[in-house]
């Protein structure tokens, strides 16, 4: 069935320019290397104009979720999936705009591979000019917003429209953007992807909550 989602775009600001750092670990340079044997070639990310607190890493964690669950920290633009032994793999996440954050707890229903993106009827009525062109829908490929891959979160047994999804924007990890989806690189998503199956639970914090993850960094 077609995928309509509320809103995972972006405003179309343009970023910042991050400084390039000194030294680049080649650690990171090949986990967000080119990735050619994808249905739709990913490009390589350019690390050294990536904060390193938002490239994927082991940290440690305090929180009350159990191994396997993942854990969205808006406020701090972290996705993070429970390890054993008090540990959590991190991701650089882009997150929805004030007012537009998903909170609480969900669960994952639903995976796919290059989705498809359809905005909605709402958003074609408020934006015709910018939406109507692709009122019937964006297929999978890297224009895509959704990106590389998509993950459905769905509370007591409903869509919410929200997704832990890839980006067409790499430039937006980190920023607070899109309006109400968990977005990450391209890389970041194929590899979260993997690791969870359907049925995972996701708790999307609020910004009260987010202190409980302060102490996290390794």
């Amino acid at each position: 069935m077609p995928l309509t989602l509320t809103a995972c775009v972006s405003a179309g600001r343009v970023p910042e320019p991050v400084a390039a750092t000194s030294f680049v670990d080649p650690f990171y340079v090949s986990m967000y290397s080119a990735l050619p044997d994808e249905r739709f070639p990913v490009p390589a990310i350019d690390v050294s104009q990536v904060d390193p607190a938002l490239l994927r890493q082991e940290v440690l964690f305090a929180g009350p979720e159990g191994p396997g669950e993942l854990v969205v920290d808006p406020a701090r633009r972290f996705l993070f999936l429970v390890r054993e032994n008090g540990r959590a793999l991190r991701y650089g996440v882009g997150v929805g705009k004030e007012g537009f954050d998903y909170q609480g707890d969900a669960i994952i229903a639903r995976k796919a591979e290059w989705p498809r993106w359809t905005p909605t009827q709402a958003m074609v009525r408020r934006e015709p000019e910018r939406y109507g062109p692709v009122a019937g829908g964006v297929p999978g490929g890297l224009d895509n917003p959704l990106g590389a891959r998509a993950l459905y979160l769905y509370k007591n047994g409903r869509d919410t429209l929200y997704r832990i999804h890839g980006t067409n924007e790499p430039w937006s990890i980190g920023e607070s953007l899109s309006s109400g989806c968990i977005r990450l690189f391209n890389q970041d998503i194929i590899d979260l992807h993997r690791r969870v199956p359907t049925g995972t639970r996701v708790t999307v914090l609020t910004h009260g909550a987010s202190d409980r993850t302060a102490q996290t960094l390794v």
